[in-house]
């Protein structure tokens, strides 16, 4: 099982997975530290998003060998907007809404057709 998760083709999932919630904090996490100056909140959130960057990287060099670049950049949208989801709601304690869901499912649907050979 473990040899499954560090192929090829399931490893980069899981390192998109953690690069996402390193980014997700670094684009929004912010939003609750409103009364931060805005240069001290920008080299924070480069300072996390380089930590994403040794996750994102290796992922997609990795991912490079089984998937198409597309393929890649697809299925680094759909974690995002998972793991987006989640942080708007759990940290930003905002709501996810009927268009936000259409939307998303919308996204998803397209992902489905970079898939199709």
């Amino acid at each position: 099982m473990f040899q499954a998760l560090m192929g090829p083709a399931v490893l980069p999932v899981i390192l998109l997975a953690i690069s996402n919630v390193f980014m997700t904090m670094a684009w929004y996490g912010h939003l609750k530290f409103k009364d931060q100056p805005l240069l001290w909140v920008i080299v924070i959130s480069w300072g996390i998003a380089f930590i994403e960057y040794c996750f994102a990287v290796p992922a997609n060099r990795i991912g490079h060998q089984v998937y198409s670049a597309a393929e890649l950049k697809t299925i680094q949208e759909i974690i995002t907007l998972i793991v987006f989801a989640a942080f708007s709601v759990l940290y930003l304690g905002e709501a996810i809404r009927w268009n936000h869901l259409a939307g998303f499912a919308c996204l998803v649907a397209a992902a489905f057709f970079v898939f199709q050979k």
